[in-house]
């Protein structure tokens, strides 16, 4: 049966006077402070502006902005300000020149003027290409962090215009439908506006399948009397046990919504009838006593078995946006699983307004300054400046920018706490990388370890709810891109890949100048063009990865000039072609031409000019390691230890393409060496294999994994040595750490 309020609803736009007074009634009803004046200047307002305005349904304009305040006050209970702007917040957007921004702002103030110049920017945002949907979260989120009562009004327009939807062409509801739920239902979900959340998914999936939508709808009104009669059954001796108890609540079982319901068949591969769970039982106690919740939860457990795996404690950990409720599934006495909620009035009020119950006002001598209660709000609108302050330009920072906001607005949450209990909310999957960059950049770019319930842990590991995490930090430590791999936040995406491409600009900055000072000196001049022919050939990407390949010693200097000036003679096969390979046999010409004993001078340039050599990464030999080389076509000399079983086979059957290598007597630079531990764990641990690097001659760490089961664990250390001595000293303070038992070179 329709309320006299609804009936009311479908008469807007008939009589102006008539939707003032019940705009004023239902504000009088539903908020705690009225500026009537206000609302009714800003209400005739927007009625003498759109007069010649009409809606796609023949209704007067003004009627949608009625309808949107109305939603305002009933539905999100703002406040007087927003009742006011939400009434004149399409009318810079329709009428300018005729009525501006400066218009309002002399005639309602600064507030009410700032608050629809954001409403106006995120008007009709959205097309259908990825990139700009990803602008319009950007502006949805921009407009928050001026005042949070933009979005809340944007979301009371979009509700109306999705309740009358049925008047435009398929084309226009079909786009707006998308929009809606692309863009505004995730962001409804984080506000914690839950009813609105749910209204929008069934309204945009009426419009975007038809079909599903009618056949969930269908199936519902068929089983309606079913359920009923199921609802009335189970909740009958919860009742009579909270009277008995003398507790004051409300009890109803609330339907789950269309599109909910269609998930779930769609998961679950089942027709309607086949799914229980079509229901929740909500207990909404009149109290502000928390602990009355947990007692009720335990009068249901003992009416009906409880599923443990099924309990969530949102009361002592509430969801990020400040959701509080048990949640509770039971077995009723046919055997079908039930969920039952329990919260208290306020908590039922947060669940369902979200932020905007949040609302209290505070004088301040230039009027009222709304601010809202907890820091979770604010530390989200935090997030998303770090996110906007760290998106760079262009068209791939904006699909990063939407990945991320895909992130954090759909995917579920996990709570972890630091060491001294604050809890830190993270996207699930999380890893103590996620979690040290959430706490602060600089943490995450130097975290070298991780400690999770007292136990070390590799950094890739997935963070599970409760889980307390003490991140481990070292001033030599470093980002990798093979952390890119496993993270899943945008912060420490973000703060990795900025950290990377910094890094790789200095070292290219250095691989030119080295190239450029070494040239100069060497009187050698070439012209870019065919120095980028040169390049290529020898099977570079580019003139910048060259320079850094320089820089970091993946090519030598000395060689790479020498064979450059080689192929840059008039007359060489190089000096007009864009694409060549060297092959084995000019390898061996230029070696042992240079050498005539066949042994090629690792680190000479004297002894080895015209040809490139690199180190294999399965062995990392350093200096004073005994190596052997590999020849190959068009990359040059490999250079292994002779223990690495990579190429054990090569040297056994005297293939062709190994050669002798020595060191030069003189090695400057670092090598990386990869060091196996295991050993017994226990706390602290982490800590003195780090210092045992650190400490002697301030050694850096490249990286450090570790694993532990049980009381064992297993680790890799890869870190930066001159030469095997240097190795052998850091084998040394490894031996004086109780509890290692195994020190190995690590072959891979």
């Amino acid at each position: 049966m329709k309320t006299q309020i609804d009936i009311r609803e479908n008469e807007l736009g008939k009589d102006p006077e008539a939707d003032l007074q019940l705009l004023l009634s239902e504000c009088n009803r539903m908020l705690s402070k009225v500026d009537e004046h206000l609302i009714t200047k800003a209400f005739r307002f927007c009625v003498e502006i759109h007069k010649n305005d009409s809606r796609a349904d023949g209704r007067p304009y003004y009627s949608h902005l009625l309808a949107t305040a109305l939603i305002v006050v009933r539905e999100i209970t703002l406040d007087d300000i927003s009742v006011a702007a939400a009434l004149l917040h399409d009318v810079v957007e329709d009428h300018e020149p005729r009525v501006s921004l400066a218009d309002i702002r002399k005639d309602f103030g600064d507030t009410i003027a700032e608050i629809v110049d954001g409403v106006t920017k995120i008007r009709d945002i959205s097309k259908s290409k990825e990139i700009t949907r990803a602008e319009s979260y950007r502006k949805l989120l921009l407009s928050l962090v001026n005042d949070v009562r933009v979005i809340l009004i944007k979301f009371a327009d979009r509700l109306h215009n999705m309740r009358t939807l049925d008047h435009l062409s398929p084309d226009s509801q079909k786009r707006i439908a998308r929009e809606t739920m692309e863009i505004y239902t995730p962001f409804a979900h984080r506000f914690g506006l839950g009813s609105i959340k749910w209204e929008m998914e069934d309204l945009a999936f009426k419009f975007l399948d038809r079909e599903h939508y009618d056949e969930v709808k269908s199936g519902l009104k068929s089983t309606r009397k079913e359920r009923e009669d199921f609802i009335n059954g189970f909740i009958s001796p919860i009742q009579e046990r909270l009277i008995a108890n003398h507790i004051k609540f409300e009890i109803s079982g609330r339907p789950k919504h269309i599109y909910s319901i269609y998930n779930k068949m769609r998961m679950q591969e089942k027709r309607i009838d086949e799914l229980y769970d079509l229901f929740a039982i909500r207990i909404i106690l009149d109290t502000d006593d928390k602990n009355e919740c947990f007692f009720v939860y335990g009068i249901v457990s003992e009416i009906y078995t409880p599923v443990p795996e099924r309990f969530k404690d949102y009361i002592s950990v509430p969801k990020k946006n400040n959701y509080q409720s048990l949640h509770t599934t039971v077995i009723s006495n046919d055997g079908k699983r039930v969920e039952v909620q329990i919260r208290t009035k306020s908590m039922h009020e947060i669940a369902e307004k979200g932020v905007a119950a949040h609302f209290n006002y505070k004088a301040e001598s230039l009027g009222k300054k709304i601010t809202f209660g907890g820091k979770d709000l604010e530390e989200w609108a935090n997030w998303m400046r770090d996110v906007f302050d760290n998106a760079g330009g262009g068209d791939e920072a904006v699909q990063q920018l939407l990945e991320s906001f895909r992130l954090n607005l759909y995917q579920q949450e996990i709570q972890v706490f630091t060491p001294k209990g604050e809890l830190r909310v993270l996207p699930m999957n999380s890893t103590p990388i996620d979690f040290a960059f959430d706490i602060h950049s600089a943490i995450g770019l130097h975290c070298i370890g991780a400690k999770v319930n007292g136990r070390i842990v590799s950094l890739d590991h997935k963070l599970q709810n409760g889980d307390q995490v003490e991140i481990i930090t070292s001033k030599n430590q470093s980002p990798n891109r093979d952390w890119e791999r496993f993270i899943v936040t945008h912060k420490a995406k973000q703060g990795i890949k900025k950290f990377l491409n910094e890094e790789k600009r200095k070292l290219t900055a250095e691989g030119k100048e080295l190239w450029e000072k070494k040239s100069k000196k060497m009187g050698f001049h070439i012209e870019e063009d065919q120095l980028e022919k040169i390049i290529l050939s020898l099977r570079f990407e580019h003139k910048s990865d060259f320079y850094h390949k320089l820089a970091i010693g993946e090519a030598n200097l000395d060689l790479t000039l020498a064979l450059i000036k080689e192929k840059a003679k008039p007359g060489s096969r190089e000096h007009d072609q864009q694409q060549t390979e060297y092959s084995s046999d000019e390898v061996y010409k230029a070696v042992r031409g240079d050498s005539g004993n066949g042994v090629f001078i690792i680190g000479s340039p004297e002894t080895s000019k015209g040809i490139l050599y690199d180190y294999a990464k399965c062995c990392n030999p350093v200096p004073g390691d005994h190596i052997i080389g590999l020849v190959s076509t068009g990359t040059g000399i490999r250079v292994h230890r002779k223990t690495c079983k990579n190429i054990a086979d090569l040297i056994e059957k005297r293939d062709g393409r190994i050669m002798s290598l020595q060191w030069a007597s003189v090695q400057q630079g670092e090598y990386l060496a990869a060091i196996s531990l295991e050993g017994e764990d226990r706390p602290g641990l982490l800590n003195e294999i780090t210092n045992a690097i650190v400490g002697y001659n301030n050694t850096n760490i490249r990286s450090v994994n570790i694993n532990a089961a049980g009381t064992h664990f297993k680790g890799l250390v890869t870190v930066f040595v001159k030469n095997t001595e240097h190795l052998h000293r850091i084998f040394d303070r490894f031996r004086k750490i109780k509890g290692i038992s195994s020190i190995e070179r690590f072959e891979g």
